[in-house]
């Protein structure tokens, strides 16, 4: 982890149709190899905030700044934001008729414009670093969940992202298939990739994150080291939740 700032969210307003707020003056600055863990009750912002960050859902107020490039109404910083933020969603997103091979392979030569042999070699790689590579020619369907969800993850580092978004990555599993996929994570984390993740998941939290935000109603509660957050946390609210999950 370095002192230098590669996510700057300030002040972020999210509204929804029925009057809904679900960002309300939100801020987060992320460093460069930091692993910030977002957590808090249903509703209360996170997913929508993952979402703005990489422009799947339009601000209505504040600014955010990814690596420099500001996520503004000009399409190529937009462009370049998605390709340098990876998304792992609560769903697994895989195109049913691709094989995992192709799955992967696709944004590789149609965003990053690889050779077909470029992808290929990049995809195995992946698949291999994932535990996964014997199933590079199998069909979504033929693979359990935790599988789909470590190929998810294997499509979003092809395109070489210098931030990882995790969105409930482990929600949609069966609990014998949560472990495989949070230790992909814990392996990402150690190389040292930047990465925010939405979790229910406090055993992964306190081991891999360097810092806590407890969020409601689309504001920060609490921000703390991941030591001290869990240890001594400070504010009431963060109290009576922390005491309902752990």
């Amino acid at each position: 982890m370095t002192d230098e700032p590669i996510i700057e969210a300030q002040a972020l307003t999210k509204r929804f149709p029925g009057a809904v707020v679900a960002l309300d003056g939100f801020s987060l600055t992320v460093l460069r190899g930091e692993v910030v863990v977002i957590i808090g009750p249903s509703g209360s912002g996170k997913s929508t905030f993952l979402r703005c960050l990489n422009g799947l859902e339009e601000i209505d107020a504040g600014a955010i700044v990814i690596d420099g490039i500001p996520l503004d109404h000009h399409r190529s910083n937009r462009l370049l934001i998605r390709q340098e933020v990876g998304m792992v969603f609560q769903s697994f997103n895989l195109f049913p008729h691709l094989t995992v091979r192709e799955n992967i392979d696709l944004a590789q030569v149609q965003v990053r414009k690889k050779t077909q042999a470029e992808a290929a070699r990049t995809t195995l790689a992946l698949l291999a670093k994932v535990g996964i590579a014997e199933k590079a020619d199998r069909y979504p369907q033929e693979l359990s969940g935790g599988q789909q969800q470590r190929v998810a993850i294997a499509r979003a580092l092809a395109m070489s992202p210098k931030v990882m978004l995790f969105d409930e990555a482990t929600s949609a599993l069966d609990p014998e298939m949560i472990g495989e996929v949070l230790e992909v994570m814990r392996a990402l984390a150690a190389e040292g990739m930047t990465m925010v993740v939405v979790t229910h998941e406090m055993g992964f939290a306190r081991e891999v994150g360097d810092r806590i935000v407890f969020m409601e109603a689309g504001r920060t509660v609490e921000e703390a080291p991941t030591e001290r957050f869990f240890a001594a946390p400070r504010e009431e609210r963060t109290k009576a939740f922390l005491s309902q999950i752990l």
